[in-house]
């Protein structure tokens, strides 16, 4: 039951309005999701803070599950990892590549690349594990 990107980034403004991350793609398996940056996401050195990077990790994981599984709420995180590999850029918002590596009925698992948009290098690598709660046949 594929779903839409619409559908998704409405759902997600609609359940987690505190979240700065705009859905830019999802479904073949991936997501691409953007964090915007303010004043508020940085750590003192002037860089995003390590918990952007997490949420915007943890986010692309869920829009690329509900984008092959639809919209399934208690599709929860149930591990997630991060490497932190150079500083991310203060001004630019911070774009998460995911892809799924395995689907499952009860368990999905991706990684996700964090970049600075517009730079090409990997700030930050990400592999998460979600819960997928049975559903009604």
């Amino acid at each position: 039951m594929a779903t839409t990107k619409e559908e998704i980034a409405a759902f997600i403004a609609s359940e987690f309005p505190q979240t700065k991350c705009a859905v830019l793609d999802a479904g073949n398996g991936g997501a691409t999701v953007a964090h915007e940056i303010g004043p508020a996401e940085l750590r003192p050195g002037g860089t995003v803070s390590g918990p952007v990077l997490m949420a915007t990790a943890d986010v692309a994981l869920y829009v690329a599950i509900l984008a092959e599984i639809g919209i399934v709420p208690l599709t929860v995180t149930t591990s997630l990892n991060i490497n932190f590999l150079r500083k991310p850029e203060a001004g630019a918002r911070v774009i998460g590549v995911c892809k799924l590596i395995k689907l499952g009925r009860s368990l999905a698992v991706g990684e996700v690349s964090l970049y600075s948009e517009g730079r090409s290098d990997i700030v930050a690598h990400a592999v998460g594990t979600y819960s997928i709660p049975a559903r009604a046949t």
